[in-house]
């Protein structure tokens, strides 16, 4: 290895860069209460089963979905018990939305960005800027029923993470995922909400690149990388929200989606 390359380049060049995504078996409905770590458990040993080569290995992260996360900790709501306010039922009449559902949003907003043509932009009390506020009714399981964005996201992938490490014995990866839009660009991408067992990126400031230039802003955001790929694998309407990713360079260490990638406000170059 050269006295410039990074040991992440040195591998590469040993190994080839390999990635693989493997959906676990479908859940059955997830409802609240449910032993969401167990099942994540069971799903890997099923998947072992059939494929051996399956079985856990250090470095490999189980990417779960926020749906079934929220479903589990009971962060769903019932339409038929929401009143909407009036700003909600006017904004809703004016684009076509449901006013409850509309009501639900702003009560997870902790801060409200933009309420135009039928959707609202938000900053959740997590610190996510998003559509909707995180609040999604789709895959729920029954049309009157949302899924609201877990309290802790990063909290729900070390409860699943310890689980997935006492059954198996070697140290893992867990990520709680869910599908952002991006600005300026259309269509959806699935991004780390949590993430327990690595750090969701890595800084690659003041290493070499490829010709040897030192890089000064290259942040890698690993976890989200991950996840999108774990979303290529499951897709969206397959009932399989547990999905195994292996190959990954995983940036060593505890860290938390809440509180290394979330972008300070004072960084904000858009408002």
């Amino acid at each position: 290895m050269s006295a410039q390359q990074h040991p992440d380049a040195a591998r590469e060049s040993r190994l080839g860069s390999r990635l693989l995504a493997v959906a676990l078996p479908a859940l059955p409905q997830v409802k609240p209460g449910d032993d969401l770590p167990g099942m994540a458990v069971d799903g890997w040993r099923a998947l072992a089963a059939e494929d051996p080569a399956l079985s856990p290995v250090e470095g490999d992260v189980l990417v779960v979905t926020q749906k079934v996360v929220s479903k589990a900790e009971g962060r769903i709501v019932d339409l038929r018990t929401i009143t909407p306010r009036p700003e909600a039922a006017e904004f809703a009449a004016r684009w076509d939305r449901d006013a409850r559902q509309v009501e639900v949003v702003l009560r997870e907003a902790a801060e409200i960005l933009r309420m135009e043509r039928g959707i609202v932009i938000t900053r959740t009390r997590h610190g996510f800027v998003c559509a909707n506020a995180g609040v999604d009714a789709s895959n729920t399981g029954d049309t009157e029923t949302l899924t609201l964005l877990p309290d802790d996201p990063d909290a729900s992938a070390r409860a699943i993470r310890d689980r997935l490490v006492e059954a198996f014995g070697v140290p893992l990866g867990v990520i709680v995922s869910d599908s952002f839009g991006r600005p300026w660009r259309w269509g959806i991408v699935d991004v780390a909400l949590g993430v327990a067992g690595f750090r969701p990126l890595d800084d690659m400031r003041g290493r070499p690149d490829a010709d040897g230039r030192l890089m000064h802003v290259t942040v890698v955001a690993v976890a989200d990388q991950i996840a999108s790929a774990a979303e290529l694998a499951s897709g969206k309407t397959s009932g399989r929200p547990l999905v195994l990713v292996r190959g990954a360079t995983l940036p060593g260490g505890e860290g938390s989606v809440v509180a290394d990638v979330v972008m300070d406000r004072s960084n904000d170059l858009f408002r």
